[in-house]
C-alpha cells in the first residue's frame, strides 16, 4: 500500500523523543512492503486530512501546546470528520489535552479545544511524575510508560488505559489514563509510547489496514523491541509486588 502520514508540528510538539512513535510505525510498515510518505505540517500551513492514513501530534510544553491548539483550531471541523471516518491518529503528551472541549492553564486562562472528546483539562503547578503500569481493553498485554504531567483531565469515559496498577492517570493515582475514540489513540504517557509498547504499535498497524480494507499480513517481530518491553513489564510488576509485600 501507499500510505500518507501527517506529522503535525514536528518542531513545536516534540518533547521526550515523541518523533520515535512515528519513526517506529513507519519502519514497521515499510518492512511489511508498504510505501510511507510523511508530510510535515507547521503552524500556518494548510492541512488536508482527506486521504490521510495516519495523523500524529507529539508532546510539547504547556506553552507550545497553546500555540498548537490555536493553530490547529482552524481545521477542527476537518479533523473531527477524519476521526469519524476512522483515520488512525496518535496524540501524545500535552497533545492529548487538545482533543477535549477545553484546556485551562495554571493562571486560569481558557483555551477552546478541538472537541473530539467531551472532556476538559485543568493545568496546575503540581506535577505528577513516575512510571506507569496498566491495562487496556484493546489487548491482553500490559501498558507501560512514564508520566510527567501537571494536568487533571476530567470527563473521559473511553480511556486508552482502563486501569492502572502503578502511576497517575487522568484524574488520580491508579485511575484510567488516556483517551480513545474510533481509531484515535491519545495518552500522556511518554517513552515514546509505541516504542515502549509493541502490542499497541501492532494495534495501530491493524487499525490502518482495517480502514483501508486490506487483510493484515503477519506482523514483523523485532527481538530487541520485545525484550525491552518484557524487561519493563517485569521490573514494574516486581515493584508492584514489593510494594504489596510492605
Amino acid at each position: 500500500m501507499e500510505l500518507r502520514f501527517l506529522h503535525i508540528y514536528p518542531d513545536l510538539m516534540n518533547l521526550y523523543g515523541s518523533w520515535g512513535n512515528l519513526a517506529i510505525l513507519r519502519r514497521h510498515l515499510e518492512d511489511m512492503g508498504n510505501t510511507v510518505t510523511v508530510e510535515t505540517l507547521r503552524p500556518g500551513d494548510a492541512m488536508d486530512f482527506s486521504g490521510a492514513d495516519f495523523v500524529f501530534v507529539g508532546a510539547g510544553t504547556e506553552r507550545s501546546q497553546k500555540a498548537a491548539i490555536e493553530d490547529l483550531a482552524r481545521f477542527g471541523k476537518e479533523l473531527r470528520a477524519a476521526v469519524d471516518d476512522g483515520v488512525a491518529m496518535l496524540f501524545c503528551g500535552t497533545a492529548m489535552q487538545m482533543l477535549g472541549q477545553s484546556v485551562t492553564d495554571a493562571a486560569g486562562k481558557y483555551y477552546m479545544g478541538l472537541r473530539v472528546g467531551a472532556f476538559s483539562s485543568q493545568q496546575g503547578k503540581k506535577r505528577f511524575v513516575g512510571d506507569v503500569y496498566g491495562r487496556t481493553d484493546l489487548y491482553e498485554e500490559p501498558v507501560v510508560g512514564f508520566m510527567n504531567s501537571c494536568t487533571l483531565v476530567s470527563g473521559i469515559v473511553t480511556p486508552l488505559v482502563t486501569k492502572l496498577s502503578l502511576g497517575y492517570g487522568n484524574e488520580k493515582e491508579q485511575g484510567p489514563e488516556g483517551f480513545r475514540k474510533n481509531n484515535v489513540f491519545a495518552s500522556e504517557l511518554t517513552g515514546p509510547l509505541l516504542v515502549k509498547n509493541p502490542p499497541l504499535l501492532r494495534h495501530v498497524i491493524s487499525a490502518i489496514y482495517d480502514r483501508r480494507g486490506e487483510e493484515l499480513p503477519e506482523l514483523p517481530i523485532y527481538r530487541m523491541e520485545e525484550e525491552a518491553y518484557a524487561t519493563a513489564c517485569r521490573e514494574l510488576l516486581a515493584r508492584l509486588e514489593a510494594d504489596k509485600a510492605h
